[in-house]
């Protein structure tokens, strides 16, 4: 009796280990299974979702190292580019996001990696009197955005972004040609209120360009390029809340010139 009940609980311990031994190896095969790139790309989605932007990139940039051929090679660049943004890492995620323009030309998402690139850009555009170099650089991505995209859906978006950059550099510009005046260095002050009008007519400080301008003429006595430079304001401000003051500044040309009985003609 002993030897068979031995018998049968060596037979049932084999079994056991037997199906303990198949269980181990079935789980270890699939662990060590290797995910496909669409696999692996939604597992890196899965965390980009979460917020899990680290553990994201470690997938993304697997399918974009071993599978840069697959369907999901495109999404994964752009979503590395996603991810660093997402971090505030706005010149990593620039970067990334030329890399797909670069070498995945004609994939669906480069309109929108040149968008984000440009909002890159133009998150680090600093206050008005520091250096301006991201903000042009945002400008130009923004337009080149709109020059190859011109019916996106962001269009309207990057235009209002370019509006709002380039007031910030006329303010940069307007603002060093009145420390020139204060400075009573008005030959710089000329230069840096004419660049706002050439380069900036379409901002809120071209107005008081012309009126900064023809001040810094006046007082190096250049009256005749004053006045044609009170006549542009009248032409393209004639409602100008600052009428009374180029007025003013016209009485004095008009003076020198010995015809202050003349009334300027808006």
């Amino acid at each position: 009796m002993k030897s068979k009940t031995f018998d049968a609980r060596a037979t049932l311990h084999l079994v056991l280990s037997v199906a303990l031994a198949l269980l181990v190896s079935c789980t270890s095969s699939e662990v060590q299974k290797p995910l496909n790139a669409e696999e692996r790309f939604a597992l890196g989605k899965a965390k980009f979702d979460e917020g899990e932007y680290i553990e994201a990139i470690t997938d993304f940039t697997t399918v974009k190292l071993q599978y840069s051929g697959s369907s999901v090679g495109d999404d994964a660049q752009y979503y590395l580019g996603e991810c660093h943004f997402m971090q505030e890492e706005y010149l990593v995620a620039a970067e990334e996001y030329q890399t797909l323009r670069r070498s995945m030309p004609a994939s669906s998402l480069v309109p929108l990696a040149q968008y984000k690139t440009a909002m890159c850009f133009y998150n680090l555009s600093p206050r008005s009197n520091l250096d301006q170099v991201y903000t042009r650089r945002a400008v130009d991505e923004f337009q080149t955005f709109i020059e190859y995209n011109p019916t996106h859906e962001f269009v309207r978006d990057a235009e209002a972004k370019i509006q709002e950059l380039n007031t910030k550099l006329s303010k940069k510009l307007f603002d060093a040609g009145r420390l020139y005046m204060k400075m009573e260095n008005y030959k710089s002050a000329i230069l840096y209120f004419g660049l706002v009008i050439e380069k900036y007519h379409d901002t809120e400080f071209a107005e008081p360009a012309y009126l900064g301008k023809a001040r810094a003429l006046v007082a190096r006595k250049h009256y005749g390029e004053a006045r044609e430079e009170l006549d542009k304001f009248f032409q393209r401000y004639p409602d100008s809340q600052d009428k009374r003051e180029a007025e003013s500044i016209r009485r004095d040309v008009d003076e020198f010139f010995g015809n202050s009985s003349q009334s300027p003609k808006p």
